[in-house]
């Protein structure tokens, strides 16, 4: 088992064991639709740097389902009219994070339910699991993840998806803070930019959890290959 500390991969000792234990885990992937990752000026909220991970976040929950890890998408999804955000008790991110972006012309548009941007871009199987209450910035709220993962017996969680510093960060401190075992897949997350992204994910590392790569995961978890 290797994990990174301090951006270093190092090897884990057997403390960590039940953070790779297949039988008890689930992979959580958060927010990679096309509100994030469409290739056109309209997205309502852009996250290009993600765009690059689809294809291996996609073969990793191949390796995760043939080993019956499931695989849970969360999403965020607002309902028709902006009453749960855009005309109602506005996010902050909507007023902050243009600042350090520039305008978003499409903002008002994410994640509205019905319409294109909810739409997943990674393979979503037949018998995978989706959570669509996500409304603000953590997987966990006020979306009924937790309940799911309690009864399906859970106790570590697989972190993929965007943003590394914003999304992926609040779930990471959201799953550790309910006493889940937390592991960022460090090759799965895209953030905002490099430096947020590396400084996340050392965060992470040092606070909530394990930061390590895909094929790490998968070997701990007896994988082939």
């Amino acid at each position: 088992m290797r994990a990174y500390i301090d951006g270093t991969p190092r090897t884990l000792g057997p403390d960590f064991l039940p953070f790779f234990d297949p039988s008890k885990t689930a992979v959580i992937s958060i927010d990679l639709h096309r509100g994030h990752l469409e290739d056109s000026p309209d997205c309502p909220c852009p996250a290009p740097r993600v765009r690059e991970i689809v294809p291996v976040v996609d073969a990793f929950h191949a390796q995760a389902r043939a080993l019956g890890v499931p695989v849970i998408h969360v999403r965020a999804v607002l309902r028709k009219g902006g009453v749960d955000d855009v005309k109602g008790l506005k996010a902050a991110w909507r007023l902050v994070f243009p600042l350090h972006v520039g305008p978003i012309p499409n903002a008002d548009e994410h994640a509205i339910q019905g319409t294109r941007w909810n739409e997943f871009v990674t393979h979503v199987a037949p018998d995978d699991l989706i959570v669509e209450t996500k409304k603000r910035l953590s997987a966990f709220y006020p979306t009924d993840l937790d309940f799911l993962l309690r009864n399906l017996g859970t106790r570590s969680v697989v972190i993929n998806g965007c943003l590394t510093d914003c999304c992926v960060l609040n779930a990471a401190f959201d799953a550790s803070n309910l006493g889940y075992n937390v592991v960022v897949a460090r090759d799965l997350v895209r953030g905002t930019n490099a430096e947020l992204e590396d400084a996340a994910l050392r965060i992470m590392a040092m606070h909530v959890g394990i930061v390590s790569d895909s094929r790490d995961i998968a070997q701990a978890w007896g994988a082939p290959g």
